[in-house]
């Protein structure tokens, strides 16, 4: 039936038949998407809910008056549940990015698409909402107390529950009011996208295009910007949020002034709210509909949970210690764990050869410590190692142990946050000597050490030569 009324709408506004009708790979919603071909290529999307068509459909043309990048809309059926709009193609911006996404190197053509995209939102939040009617928004026309609570109770029932977590729900639902008012304090008359992230971007022409927007309404700025620099699968380095940020905030003054410290305050409050929210919708996608892209995707938001879990939220104390519990559930520790790094830092003799890599990577680094004065030429040392005081002070009196090793911790740190970053889960740093007693051992401790302190990663060490093994366990 959906296609006879597809095949109708197009040979109605085309004057001929559609060539071929496919249906497109589904999203998280239940609208349906087909594209027709033949004289003009053209999607046609079928969905049940006429509310919310009649919301895209208003959107949309509004939109277009605008001179905003929104799909055309060109037939509708009488009842409603049918349109055809315009064909941008394939690329998805998501889709676009899947190399830095999946490497965490964002290239250069990567960055620029991201760049385009967000320096776009503030002229669909402000200019979209010059003169636009939010009564035709579904299922709410703002971001409002009530809004704010289903979605937090999304978050409790559909995800939180499902755990298995037992909480105290009078306090959770304490909390949930206090984060509605620190939410509300930035309620302003924009268009608020509700789920502007990388799915929702379509590219054609290398530029980049809104769609699925029908869920939108009257609301702060702040959430869409969280929804799409911590969409929980793109995976953005830290740097990278910090320059998208800018670009946002550049191009946000051109509408309105911004108080830089109160936007972030802000800003890390909505990062949170919609994290919870769209854990909810892994929950009820994921785990009760049974489509794995939303059970794949709940690691992603799990560590992003993590992540911010480390700033404090003194607003939110219950709530907060609830969500540190459920970061540290075993079912999601277990999966961290699978990508954890952890670091093998080793000294070694170069007369009984380079230490192999038992885990395959045949990466990492071997600095050469003989270039360091080397006290076992000197008698008195030799029943010593580098872990003994005696040589300690030999090697840090001296001197050249201190700007060596500050070059391999520079070299080293830069791997171990690309690495983290990256998801990968092994590192060697490996550092020899004449014979793997002195300045091996102080230069592979001391490196140990440092790197466990700084990143909070697992550190293997072992001083080949000398028999002994530590672990430094990881704090993250």
């Amino acid at each position: 039936m959906i296609i006879e009324d597809l095949q109708h709408l197009y040979q109605t506004y085309t004057g001929v038949a559609a060539e071929t009708i496919t249906e497109l790979p589904s999203s998280g919603s239940n609208r349906r998407y087909f594209r027709l071909t033949g004289t003009q290529n053209l999607i046609g999307v079928y969905g049940t809910s006429i509310e919310e068509n009649n919301a895209f459909l208003y959107m949309a043309a509004h939109f277009r008056k605008k001179g905003l990048p929104v799909p055309e809309v060109y037939c509708v059926s009488a009842d409603k549940t049918c349109y055809l709009q315009e064909d941008l193609g394939d690329t998805l911006l998501f889709n676009a990015i899947e190399k830095g996404r999946t490497t965490s190197v964002f290239s250069e053509e990567e960055k620029e698409l991201l760049r385009k995209t967000i320096r776009l939102l503030p002229a669909i939040q402000f200019a979209g909402a010059d003169g636009f009617d939010f009564s035709h928004c579904y299922p709410q026309p703002e971001f409002n107390q009530r809004s704010i609570l289903w979605d937090l109770n999304y978050f409790k029932y559909c995800f939180l529950k499902a755990t298995g977590l037992e909480f105290q729900e009078d306090k959770l639902e304490d909390d949930f009011q206090k984060m509605s008012d620190v939410l509300l304090r930035s309620s302003s008359a924009t268009f608020m996208y509700r789920d502007f992230q990388s799915r929702n971007v379509m590219i054609k022409d290398d530029k980049p295009w809104f769609i699925d927007f029908q869920g939108g309404r009257k609301g702060p700025f702040f959430y869409d910007v969280a929804s799409f620099l911590w969409q929980a699968k793109a995976q953005y380095p830290e740097t990278l949020k910090k320059e998208l940020l800018e670009e946002y905030i550049d191009a946000l003054c051109k509408y309105k002034p911004v108080d830089r410290e109160y936007f972030f305050s802000q800003l890390h409050h909505f990062v949170l709210f919609r994290t919870l929210q769209v854990l909810g919708a892994y929950g009820f996608r994921g785990y009760f509909e049974k489509k794995p892209h939303f059970i794949q995707s709940v690691p992603y938001a799990i560590e992003n949970l993590r992540q911010l879990l480390r700033d404090e939220y003194p607003e939110y104390p219950y709530l907060c210690s609830v969500l540190r519990e459920l970061t540290e559930l075993k079912q999601f520790k277990d999966e961290l764990k699978k990508r954890q790094l952890t670091v093998k830092v080793m000294s070694f003799a170069y007369k009984k050869g380079i230490p192999d890599d038992p885990t395959g990577n045949g990466g990492g680094y071997v600095f050469d410590c003989r270039a360091v004065n080397n006290p076992g030429k000197y008698e008195r040392y030799k029943p010593f190692t580098g872990l003994d005081e005696p040589v300690i002070r030999f090697l840090e009196e001296d001197g050249e142990i201190f700007p060596f090793l500050e070059h391999a911790y520079a070299l080293v740190d830069a791997s171990v946050k690309r690495y983290m970053e990256r998801g990968f889960s092994n590192l060697s740093v490996c550092f020899g000597c004449t014979g793997g007693q002195h300045r091996s051992v102080y230069s592979a401790q001391h490196t140990a050490e440092h790197l466990n302190r700084k990143f909070g990663v697992k550190v293997v060490l072992i001083h080949r030569e000398q028999n002994i093994e530590q672990i430094f366990e990881s704090t993250l």
